[in-house]
């Protein structure tokens, strides 16, 4: 019995000893928290793309449903219709306007 708790002491020193002198070196120390890091990130980054397709899968809305639920869709706007609210401005007329200069103190423009 004295002799197996020699032996599994002995084990246990010389086990400690591997581990401290491992762990003093540069590439335990840099590269396995870096490895650990690439690893880990990928299961995370995989649970964080997954939601993208859970999500893709809820059905939509429609437009009547949203209505009465108070949200409302913007009118679609065409060039065309700019181009016509463009074209009844007066742009002949017009007066230029100054605005205040940055070391100006705050004063009213005119």
């Amino acid at each position: 019995m004295v002799y197996n708790l020699g032996k599994i002491l002995n084990n246990w020193i010389t086990l400690r000893n591997t581990l401290i002198a491992t762990s003093k070196k540069r590439s335990f120390r840099y590269g396995l928290p870096f490895i650990l890091f690439v690893i880990g990130g990928s299961f995370g980054l995989r649970e964080w793309t997954q939601i993208r397709y859970q999500f893709a899968q809820v059905k939509g809305v429609s437009r009547e449903e949203a209505e009465k639920m108070g949200l409302h869709k913007e009118k679609k706007v065409s060039l065309e219709t700019v181009y016509d609210d463009i074209q009844k401005l007066d742009i002949d007329n017009w007066e230029n306007k100054r605005g205040p200069r940055p070391l100006e103190e705050n004063l009213k423009p005119k």
